[in-house]
């Protein structure tokens, strides 16, 4: 499991080229035009992750496998997307099944690109891009409605709790606010996600700057930073342009090129540092001869869950999970040495995993 966000934002603020950069690809077609990315564009990248090299290392991996992060490049949106202006109903489909939502924001200056709306204010951007997606779940919405007061007159029970969570959300959005300011509770949750509401999703800024912003952003940036603070959103600045330009180099020259311009990772790292983040998700280990592997699992997920990722009949028949700390793995230098310093723990179905736990399940089959 890794995670999948689509990346959405007006014409002409990077989006392709960030796409193109993060994906070492050039599936998406950048260019100063609007809708010059026609169809949603999928790509699939490694998650940075040092430690699994250090484990492959001691563990004589002869693979090394890393987690993945898929992005889905959503054809730039325009005001009256939600009503099919542009090409934006088609693409608003593809964002329903992502976890999170990537708002590309110009926050340059650059007379060559022209704006869609005229100006460089990434504030308006997002309200914009915002709106027209709350436009598209109220729309939703208000087609379920007849239909679930219906079923809910005759006793449907579901639809009863359906038809709440529809309401209270129609009430949000028709206030201005997007459906992931609604108050849901845990036994909620489920029927609420299965709304599959656009703006119920968890979302991150991140503003597109020049190179000699990227290390420290500017006066725009800082605005989306506090709008992403009031209202909990992760905010992310990176430099387009200049990860394009990195994807081009080797490891060593993209050390040099990110010393130069005083940052210390690149941007796709960050972006999924803070993705990680934002939708609690942490990672375990497994290390072998064969290979060693990042595997991607929710903060909170017990052992037999995060055995599940690997394989449905690893969580089914678990047994127990033979555990070792990162650190530990390190320390003593690999699986035997842990053990004989004790530091191999085994663990239950109760057991909650912690990020960076080396692990081997066993299970019946």
């Amino acid at each position: 499991m890794g995670f999948r966000c689509g990346i959405v934002g007006l014409p002409n603020v990077g989006k392709s080229t960030l796409f193109n950069a993060l994906t070492r690809t050039a599936a998406a077609q950048a260019a100063n035009y609007p809708f010059c990315t026609i169809e949603p564009n999928v790509g699939e990248v490694a998650v940075p992750e040092p430690r699994l090299f250090k484990l492959a290392e001691i563990g004589k991996s002869k693979e090394i496998i890393p987690a993945r992060m898929n992005f889905v490049d959503i054809a730039g949106l325009v005001r009256g997307a939600s009503k099919g202006e542009g090409l934006g109903n088609a693409f608003l489909a593809n964002i329903r099944e992502t976890d999170a939502i990537v708002y590309v924001l110009r926050c340059f200056e650059n007379d060559d690109i022209t704006h869609v709306e005229g100006r460089v204010d990434p504030i308006a951007d997002l309200e914009t891009v915002e709106t027209e997606l709350m436009l598209a779940d109220l729309e939703s919405l208000e087609k379920r409605i007849a239909n679930l007061e219906k079923k809910a007159k005759g006793g449907d029970k579901e639809a009863k709790l359906t038809l709440d969570l529809v309401l209270r959300a129609k009430a949000l959005l028709e206030d201005g606010k997007p459906a992931r300011a609604a108050a849901v509770a845990d036994d909620e949750q489920k029927a609420f996600a299965m709304l599959q509401l656009l703006t119920a999703k968890p979302v991150m800024f991140v503003c597109n700057v020049d190179e000699g912003d990227a290390a420290s952003g500017n006066a725009h940036s800082a605005r989306v930073a506090e709008r992403a603070t009031q209202e909990g959103a992760a905010c992310v600045v990176i430099c387009a342009q200049l990860e394009a330009e990195l994807a081009a180099l080797d490891d060593a020259e993209q050390a040099e090129y990110l010393a130069a311009a005083g940052l210390d990772e690149p941007g796709l790292s960050k972006l999924i540092h803070a993705g990680y983040a934002l939708l609690g998700l942490q990672t375990y280990f497994t290390v072998g001869p064969k290979e060693a592997r990042a595997w991607t699992i929710h903060r909170g997920d017990t052992a037999p869950q995060a055995a599940g990722v690997i394989h449905t009949d690893f969580e089914k028949g678990f047994i127990r999970a033979e555990t070792i700390a990162y650190d530990d793995f390190v320390k003593f230098n690999g699986e035997q040495g842990a053990k004989d310093a004790g530091k191999m723990r085994l663990e239950g179905k109760d057991y909650v995993v912690r990020d960076g736990d080396v692990m081997h399940f066993r299970f019946n089959a």
